[in-house]
């Protein structure tokens, strides 16, 4: 049985076989999966009136730990955010009462966002949410596959730059 990552590589295989190498049909499948997640993503959030950069930051703070917080500059790199970009994040989860910014007490030139009781419970829920609808996507898996599928890009992931 064919999938449409068969069907886009047996085109390749026609029209410009040089053009494939021995990466060409993981990189096919782990965009199609990305994108079948991404979307899946989007939807959660949106439904929490967020946008996926609201969904980061507030994940990010999250499993940052108690007191889930995080140097405004951490946040940035965590999330490969410009520092201009997550301060538009910021002020606009400010703004809903989900974050707050305190000042850090050891360094004047650094401020801590934080998450507020109300942004913990919306980050719990979004989170547990996307996850489910992750697992949604995925629900026609078998178990076992999974947990192969997870072990074999794991030890990919260790023959990778960092």
């Amino acid at each position: 049985m064919t999938d449409r990552v068969d069907e886009l590589m047996d085109r390749w295989r026609a029209e410009l076989p040089e053009a494939l190498v021995a990466s060409s049909e993981l990189g096919k499948r782990v965009m199609v999966l990305s994108g079948l997640l991404g979307e899946a993503t989007r939807a959660t959030v949106t439904g929490f009136d967020l946008t996926g950069a609201d969904f980061d930051v507030l994940a990010a703070l999250r499993r940052s730990g108690k007191p889930y917080r995080l140097k405004a500059n951490e946040l940035s790199r965590s999330l490969l955010l410009s520092t201009g970009g997550t301060s538009n994040v910021v002020n606009r989860l400010v703004s809903r009462g989900l974050v707050e910014r305190e000042p850090d007490q050891t360094d004047g030139r650094s401020t801590f966002v934080r998450l507020t009781p109300r942004g913990r419970s919306v980050a719990e829920e979004v989170v547990i949410a996307n996850s489910k609808a992750h697992d949604e996507v995925l629900s026609a898996v078998p178990a076992e596959l999974l947990e192969n599928a997870t072990a074999a890009l794991r030890e990919l992931f260790r023959h990778l730059p960092r």
